[in-house]
C-alpha cells in the first residue's frame, strides 16, 4: 500500500510539474509563411500595421502567436503618455471598469531579453514592456504586455544628457543620433528594453492615441475614453521599409 502510494504521488507530482511548465509556454502554432507577415491592429482610433523583427525570434513568434490565437482582441490601450509611448496588452483591460488601474496582466510567463545594438528606440517601434530592475535584474520581457514608441526629437545637447544621465555614459552611434534628432524617440530606454518590430503604416494613428486626454488618478495614464484593439491579425506585407 506505501509502495502504491509513493508512485502515485510521485505520477501526480510529475502531472503537476509538466502542467505548470506548459502553462508558462506560448502557444507556438507558427508556420514559417506566418513569419513572412505583417500584424495589423484594427484599433478604434484607426488602424496601424507593424513588421516584427527577424533578429529577436523569440519576441517575433511570441507575438505572431498571441495574433493567432486572438489575445489581443478587445483589449485596451492601457498607458497612454504623449511624446513618450502608447502601452497595451494586458489582458485584466479586456473587461476593465472605468478607473480601473491596468498594466499588471499577461499570460503567465516571461521572454528572455534580445536586445540588439541596432535595434534602438526610434519613433514607431514596437518594444516589449517589463517588470523593473529591482524584481527583475535579467530585463526578461512581460509576454503580452508592448508599447510603441511616439518619443520626441532630440537635440545634440539632449542627447549628451541622455548618455551622461540616463544610459551611464553608454554613447549613441552617430546614424542613431541623427535619427532621434529627425524623427525623434526615447533613447533612455535602448538595451533596457527589447524592441522587436516597428511600424510599417499607420504613424499617425500612433500620435492620435498618444493625444488623447487620460486620468491623473489611481488608474494614472489610461485614456479617459477607452482605446480599443477590435482585432489583430497576420496580413501579407504590402509596405516596403
Amino acid at each position: 500500500m506505501k509502495t502504491f502510494m509513493a508512485r502515485l504521488l510521485v505520477t501526480v507530482s510529475c502531472f503537476l510539474i509538466i502542467q505548470h511548465l506548459y502553462a508558462q509556454q506560448p502557444n507556438l502554432h507558427i508556420r514559417e509563411k506566418d513569419r513572412r507577415k505583417d500584424v495589423k491592429l484594427k484599433t478604434s482610433m484607426g488602424t496601424i500595421v507593424l513588421r516584427l523583427y527577424d533578429s529577436t525570434p523569440v519576441h517575433r513568434d511570441n507575438f505572431i502567436s498571441l495574433v493567432k490565437t486572438g489575445y489581443f482582441n478587445g483589449l485596451l490601450f492601457h498607458r497612454v503618455i504623449q511624446n513618450f509611448m502608447i502601452q497595451g496588452g494586458d489582458p485584466e483591460s479586456r473587461k476593465a471598469q472605468p478607473g480601473q488601474p491596468l498594466g499588471n496582466g499577461g499570460p503567465g510567463y516571461t521572454l528572455p531579453a534580445e536586445f540588439r545594438p541596432s535595434l534602438f528606440h526610434k519613433k514607431g517601434v514596437l518594444a516589449a514592456a517589463r517588470e523593473g530592475d529591482n524584481t527583475n535584474p535579467e530585463k526578461r520581457s512581460s509576454a503580452s504586455q508592448f508599447y510603441i514608441v511616439q518619443g520626441k526629437k532630440f537635440s545634440d545637447a539632449g542627447l549628451d544628457s541622455v548618455e551622461t544621465f540616463r544610459l551611464k555614459g553608454r554613447k549613441i552611434p552617430a546614424y542613431q543620433r541623427e535619427v532621434y534628432k529627425t524623427l525623434g524617440g526615447t533613447p533612455h530606454l535602448d538595451q533596457n528594453y527589447t524592441v522587436f518590430g516597428e511600424v510599417v503604416s499607420g504613424l499617425e494613428v500612433v500620435d492620435k492615441i498618444a493625444a488623447t486626454p487620460t486620468s491623473k488618478g489611481e488608474d494614472k495614464d489610461r485614456p479617459l475614453k477607452d482605446v480599443k484593439i477590435k482585432k489583430a491579425k497576420l496580413v501579407r506585407r504590402k509596405h516596403r521599409m
